[in-house]
């Protein structure tokens, strides 16, 4: 599987992340909405497989494959660039500053969020027939997934809050594994089998995925389901992106980099 070492696939990380810094808004706008688009085919994927077999492993087992798709074609998810572009500002490359990073996020964002849109009307079109039916099983299963997974939290109010924000830092852990499975191989192969298995295991624990969440939801409000925009926006996103944000930062991003690139000097027993 030509493994690298994780000192050689930590410094490829923060290459990676210096690079989409540089890229131009042109290129990570495409790049970001393809992988909106593809993750959210994914999605589809993965339910209905879920809805047709009753058992959600399975599910949970075919959705990576938008994932390794959509990485092995160079795109972008706002999950991914927010382990590596913030490691390329720690290790101070040059012209790498807090706004352009954060400017980049944003760019991401919007690419992420109209690819992932694009397919959900697409989808909701297909299954209600140009909006004439209720879409069927699936579409009340996405429904039904959304109301959850907004008034479900806001049943609880502040503990829905937080418990929505771990769902997010717990799922960044995962994908941003995945995300780094992806240089951890010089192989296809390889780095297919590295990035399948964490992504598996955040889709099967039903954790927060921002850009996951920018199809199912507005997929779900097309074909009627009860909950608005808002209570996406508020009860969902915001909370989910930011604990994407410190999740995938803070248990893959810097523990990689702290101790594969600014390694603790080794112990003397003189």
């Amino acid at each position: 599987m030509a493994y690298l070492v994780p000192s050689e696939f930590v410094t490829k990380m923060v290459d990676a992340g210096e690079s989409k810094i540089y890229m131009s808004t042109r290129d990570a706008l495409i790049r970001a909405y393809m992988a909106g688009a593809i993750l959210a085919l994914s999605a589809v994927f993965a339910v209905s497989c879920s809805v047709a077999t009753g058992v959600p492993l399975i599910g949970a087992l075919l959705f990576p494959v938008g994932f390794c798709m959509l990485y092995l074609l160079g795109f972008d998810l706002l999950t991914g660039v927010f382990v590596l572009t913030p490691l390329a500002l720690i290790d101070k490359r040059p012209g790498v500053t807090l706004p352009r990073v954060i400017k980049h996020w944003g760019i991401v964002f919007t690419g992420n969020f109209l690819g992932a849109l694009t397919v959900a009307v697409l989808m909701a079109y297909i299954f209600t027939f140009g909006f004439h039916t209720d879409g069927g099983v699936l579409a009340k299963t996405i429904g039904t997934i959304g109301e959850k997974r907004t008034l479900g939290y806001a049943e609880y109010g502040f503990a829905g809050m937080v418990t929505l924000f771990i769902r997010g830092m717990l799922c960044n852990w995962m994908v941003s594994t995945g995300v780094v499975g992806a240089m951890i191989s010089t192989t296809v192969g390889g780095k297919v089998i590295a990035m399948w298995m964490p992504v598996m295991l955040f889709f099967a624990m039903a954790f927060e995925h921002s850009v996951v969440n920018m199809f199912l939801f507005p997929f779900g409000i097309l074909t009627g389901a009860h909950f608005t925009f808002v209570d996406y926006l508020l009860w969902n996103e915001i909370p989910t992106v930011l604990g994407n944000l410190v999740g995938g930062l803070a248990f893959t991003g810097l523990t990689l980099y702290s101790t594969h690139v600014k390694t603790a000097p080794k112990r003397s027993f003189n």
